[in-house]
């Protein structure tokens, strides 16, 4: 049925709307208090300043709306039986959320102590923004939240990563008007085209226009109605209105749209599963237009405050030291009737618990918003039926991303039925040699088809949108709602998301500490068309730099594995897709690389995270005069060159080869859980002998993860310099002196008494380079000792 032949909803009664006013009040009444107050919660007395918190902290703003929105979605919920969740994405209305768990009686099944009473109410006020209490802001402390509220931008693509595969659950999401200006959300709109109406679940976006940002009119607001419409039509969306400053009205007419909304979403969800409808859906939006600060203060000190940028945090800043704030606040307060909502005990009144769904169906406590309690095992076959034959180190050699997509295939063959795997990248699945998968699922698309697309397939669970952003807001959505999935991009431009991983960083390393939350899927990114291959695209795609930011963030929570040839990265994906709670970077090449170890060899060395490859070496039980180091694949292989080298240039020369899969393995024990002790490292890379590392990223980092370490001073590493073009493959590394040319020379300047015994093995390695130089400008292509190179053991 079309949106325009939908019949009305039936208009609320009296007694409806007085059992929707009593909630809202209620909340709002818990929202000003958990700003203001540390005791006195039913202003039993009058309200004296040492009532009052010293420091006054947290949204006032936004959080009247949000109260609107819990209310209605809660009446909505009770009527419909509906599952739901709600991403908040004005995330300091923190209080708002609270109020509404509190009053569900959600928030005291997971914290006891707050108990829904009096002495509950007092610690509940008491604790917000207060120390040792919870933040201002929608955060993992708050129940029924999905969503890290502190940084704006990513609710829309949250909702609809807890939507897809999700066909029974409605996810509301309400956009703050300041959100709506941030680049993430505008692109997040276009959702609305992967969302597949017969498997997928229903987004109801709510944009909540308050008119203010912190002291700036927000532009969505300040938009004509028609303008404003035009947008939202342009994004797919159909707009329901609901506008006012009267409650009564603004109660009646939300109601009415969650109704009609909610009425639509059901006619496409029924049209797509049960007459077979194709075109692609238009979903409703609402747009929610009622004042900044709504039932606050009007004006204070003589300024205008309710409906103004000056409710945005605290309206009356004061109380403590202001009489007239003080009495200012206590009637604020006391004009929701707080007596008419809470009986002597403190405890919800039957009216304002009317609309309060049953159980697992309140929004703070559907299950859908702690994941991990839904969480199944992948089904991960075994890594033997991928793996390529190694009958001796660097004979062949194979993509290695391509080698993962085959067990990728599988994953997403075997998810089919049960629809709890996701693979999602900016436009590169295929470019990163990941298209097996296709054969398994195609690509989720809504939009119109055209006889030269590829894989398009309404149903398909692999996502393609060319903004790393909302790839980054879907599978985060996805695997907080209790489901897996990988986020493969190239490398240079994963940075997109450094603002968004902190965020999700942040939100694991607090649920660590919460034992009411269950433990999700890892977030897993894989990182190709990486650095040292990026020589066809040039210095813009040229930036190992992820890596050192995800190392600077909570050690329990993160991971980056680098390695080394295809057998390994499918030990280490392996190990990625079964673990929990932690963020896990892998870098690996989608070039032909070599073949170094057989799978049995590969699980040990991954397993240990580092370890020597005696059979690179020439130690032969002695101890060695240097130590090549290598981490990634491109500096393996350079090392290994390097290694051949001096096996036959100075074949005296006791050479240790070690190799490092998992990076954080050079971190002390006591900073990182994969750390190696003193022993371990010393044992490994020695404590007095030169350490010449090439390693695939920016060089310093190693130097800050080792610098405790005994034997610092004699570590020496290369890695990329910042330094790149348009050129060969082999050029990149000459250019920033990680090529195996300049090892060798590394390795004669610093082991004592080579400079001079080796002077000519030195001129010559430089002549090697020169040569280079030289052949590439001619030729376009590497040198032919170069290009051909093998491992001969």
């Amino acid at each position: 049925m079309s949106a325009d032949k939908q019949p009305r909803p039936t208009p609320l009664t009296d007694e409806e709307l007085r059992l929707l006013d009593a909630p809202w009040r209620a909340a709002n009444y818990l929202s000003v208090g958990q700003i203001y107050l540390m005791a006195n919660p039913l202003l039993t007395e009058p309200l004296r300043p040492e009532h009052v918190k010293p420091r006054l902290l947290g949204h006032w703003g936004t959080s009247p709306g949000l109260n609107l929105v819990y209310t209605h979605l809660n009446r909505v919920i009770r009527a419909r039986e509906l599952d739901a969740l709600c991403i908040w994405g004005p995330g300091h209305g923190g209080p708002a959320v609270v109020a509404g768990s509190w009053l569900e009686g959600s928030y005291t099944e997971t914290y006891p102590d707050i108990t829904r009473d009096a002495a509950g109410m007092g610690r509940l006020f008491r604790q917000f923004s207060f120390p040792g209490g919870v933040p201002s802001h929608v955060a993992p402390e708050t129940p029924g939240s999905i969503h890290e509220g502190g940084e704006l931008g990513y609710s829309l693509s949250h909702a609809y990563g807890a939507a897809f595969d999700n066909p029974g659950l409605l996810v509301a999401c309400v956009v703050g008007d300041g959100e709506a200006e941030t680049g993430p959300l505008a692109a997040s709109w276009h959702s609305d085209k992967f969302l597949d109406p017969v498997h997928d679940g229903a987004v109801l976006p709510i944009l909540h226009l308050n008119g203010y940002k912190i002291a700036n009119p927000t532009v969505l607001a300040r938009l004509p109605e028609t303008e404003l419409d035009d947008l939202l039509r342009g994004y797919g969306h159909d707009p329901i209105h609901v506008t006012g400053d009267d409650p009564i009205a603004v109660h009646r007419a939300m109601a009415e749209a969650m109704d009609t909304a909610l009425d639509r979403i059901a006619a496409l969800q029924r049209a797509a599963r049960e007459e077979g409808a194709t075109e692609r859906p238009r979903w409703p939006v609402i747009v929610l237009r009622t004042p900044k600060g709504w039932t606050g203060p009007a004006e204070v000190d003589g300024l205008p405050v309710e409906g103004t940028w000056r409710s945005h945090q605290v309206p009356l800043a004061a109380v403590r030291d202001n009489p007239e704030h003080l009495r200012r606040l206590e009637a604020w307060l006391r004009s929701y009737r707080p007596e008419e909502l809470f009986d002597e005990q403190g405890r919800p009144v039957a009216d304002v618990l009317a609309c309060v769904p049953d159980g697992d169906r309140r929004l703070g406590a559907t299950p859908r918003a702690n994941g991990g309690l839904l969480l199944r095992d992948l089904p991960l076959p075994p890594l033997e039926r991928y793996a390529v034959e190694v009958d001796k180190p660097g004979a062949t050699l194979h993509e290695p991303t391509r080698v993962l997509g085959d067990l990728l295939e599988d994953v997403m063959r075997s998810t089919a039925d049960r629809r709890d795997f996701r693979l999602v990248g900016p436009d590169e699945t295929a470019s990163n040699r990941l298209q097996a998968v296709y054969d398994a699922s195609g690509k989720a698309w809504q939009a119109g088809t055209l006889d030269v697309d590829e894989h398009l397939d309404r149903h398909g669970r692999v996502m393609e949108i060319l903004s790393e952003h909302t790839c980054q807001g879907w599978l985060e959505g996805y695997l907080l709602t209790g489901r897996h999935g990988l986020f493969s991009c190239y490398e240079a431009f994963v940075h997109i998301v450094d603002s968004m991983v902190n965020q999700h960083i942040k939100w694991l390393r607090v649920t660590r500490r919460l034992p009411w939350r269950a433990p999700i899927a890892s977030l897993n990114y894989l990182l190709t068309s990486h650095v040292w291959r990026q020589d066809h695209n040039g210095f813009s795609h040229q930036d190992p730099g992820f890596v050192d930011h995800i190392l600077n963030k909570s050690p329990e929570a993160v991971r980056v594995y680098l390695p080394p040839d295809a057998n390994t990265l499918l030990s280490v994906a392996d190990h990625a897709l079964r673990s929990r709670d932690y963020v896990n970077v892998i870098v690996a090449g989608k070039q032909p690389c070599f073949d170094w170890l057989t799978m049995e060899q590969a699980k040990v060395h991954c397993a240990r995270g580092a370890g020597i490859w005696e059979w690179a070496g020439t130690e032969n039980g002695r101890e060695p005069d240097v130590v090549l180091a290598c981490a990634g694949d491109v500096p393996t292989q350079e090392v290994l060159a390097a290694a051949q080298l001096l096996r036959r240039h100075l074949p005296e020369l006791a050479v240790r080869v070690v190799n490092v899969v998992d990076i954080a393995r050079l971190m002390p024990s006591e900073e990182h859980p994969h750390g190696m002790n003193d022993f371990e490292y010393d044992g490994l890379f020695t404590a007095d002998k030169p350490v010449i590392f090439a390693y695939h990223g920016y060089p310093w980092l190693i130097h800050r993860l080792a610098y405790r370490r005994t034997g610092h001073r004699y570590l020496h590493v290369r890695g990329y310099k910042e330094i790149g073009t348009t050129t060969t493959p082999f050029d990149m590394v000459v250019r920033n002196d990680l090529d195996r040319y300049r090892l060798v020379m590394d390795v004669i300047d610093r082991v004592p008494g080579l400079a001079v015994r080796a002077a000519a093995v030195r001129q010559r390695m430089e002549d090697v380079r020169l040569r280079h130089h030289d052949w590439i400008r001619v030729h376009g292509t590497d040198l032919p000792e170069v290009a051909d190179w093998a491992w001969d053991g």
